[in-house]
């Protein structure tokens, strides 16, 4: 995987991605780079919400297809951020970035092999704990992570809060809070997304 510097300017410096990047450097605007905008994926175990925070961001217009080679079914659908249509890919449930089943292995080959503007991992704000190591793999491998915290009205409603900007800074990564199920959320992780998409696809015309 190039190094997210090197894509967002449209070069290759042959150098691998160590780092996330949470802000993309602006470009003059009469000195830009054409880019094609990459697909984003949002990845999370089973009963995270992950399939409804999916519907949320792209509505009806959604396309569902084998993996190639396998039997595992990926959705594919579009979803609207400034004038750019971005495809958005909803992988299978997964535990960890070790597989050890076809749905595993299907959504690890998929982040691993497909370049990617950014992968959403989706969690249960009450469980937290048990499913940020998944996101330390994701992180460890290179990938553009942004944290989806989705569920927090059940999380309130057990009486547990998040420290949003602690765990940003821990982390090193954009986290988002949200309860997907009540649409609650979604503009804000879009704005989240934003740095991570080439210069063009977020420009608002005078």
């Amino acid at each position: 995987m190039e190094c997210h510097k090197c894509q967002s300017q449209g070069q290759s410096c042959g150098k691998k991605s160590g780092g996330l990047p949470l802000f993309r450097k602006k470009q003059q605007s009469g000195n830009r780079e054409v880019c094609s905008s990459l697909p984003i994926a949002l990845v999370g175990m089973p009963n995270v919400g992950k399939s409804v925070l999916f519907n949320a961001l792209t509505g009806i217009y959604v396309t569902v297809s084998n993996y190639p080679g396998t039997t595992v079914e990926v959705s594919r659908g579009l979803m609207q951020i400034g004038e750019q249509s971005i495809t958005v890919i909803d992988t299978p449930g997964m535990y960890s970035l070790l597989p050890i089943s076809e749905e595993e292995k299907v959504a690890r080959d998929l982040l691993l092999t497909e370049p990617l503007a950014s992968v959403i991992h989706v969690v249960d704000a009450k469980n937290l704990g048990r499913m940020l190591s998944l996101t330390f793999q994701l992180i460890e491998a290179g990938l553009p992570v942004i944290l989806a915290v989705n569920m927090m009205d059940e999380a309130h409603h057990w009486g547990l809060d998040l420290r949003q900007e602690a765990l940003e800074i821990e982390l090193g990564i954009p986290v988002v809070c949200m309860a997907a199920a009540l649409n609650q959320g979604i503009d804000e992780l879009k704005h989240r997304i934003t740095p991570f998409l080439p210069v063009e696809a977020v420009m608002i015309p005078a």
